[in-house]
């Protein structure tokens, strides 16, 4: 890891925080050339009901926009959790340069983790990537969120069973 990309995944991980404050999972992209800042965003797919809204998606399409080209050769993606099959696809279709991402997810992570999407041969397009980034920090963002929504859903859970019990009784 390098000062640069410590600094981005910082800036990708303050995006996170917003979505986390908006009571999405928190997950924050940033797309960089160079020095400088291109876009970011965050996860908002449940307050925009919209599936793909992933921060991903959502930092490439505004780095797209405000280039004026869908192709991002030159681009850097910094991300806090390692991107999905979709995401990942995005990326291939972009062409992006590297990809950067935090936390690894043996789930649905497909860089490093439950596949290995873009080390796959038949893809038009390579992208060099680097895992691992302020790791411990991201992850850690992702736990606490977690936590915290057991804890509510269990609290809601008791509420409502405190509630039909005095109805019934």
């Amino acid at each position: 890891m390098n000062d640069r990309d410590e600094y981005w995944m910082r800036r990708a991980l303050a995006n996170a925080a917003c979505a986390e404050r908006l009571g999405e999972v928190p997950v924050g992209a940033v797309v960089v050339i160079g020095d400088q800042c291109i876009a970011e965003s965050y996860n908002t797919p449940i307050r925009s009901q919209e599936p793909t809204a992933h921060a991903e998606i959502q930092a490439l399409k505004l780095a797209a926009s405000r280039l004026g080209n869908y192709r991002l050769d030159d681009a850097e993606l910094y991300v806090t959790l390692e991107p999905c099959m979709m995401c990942s696809g995005a990326m291939v279709h972009a062409r992006i340069k590297r990809l950067i991402f935090g936390a690894h997810d043996p789930k649905t992570g497909v860089i490093s983790s439950a596949a290995k999407l873009l080390d796959e041969p038949y893809l038009n397009h390579q992208i060099d990537y680097s895992g691992g980034i302020l790791e411990d920090d991201c992850a850690r963002q992702l736990k606490d969120f977690f936590k915290r929504r057991r804890l509510e859903n269990q609290q809601k859970l008791k509420l409502k069973s405190s509630e039909f019990k005095q109805k019934k009784g």
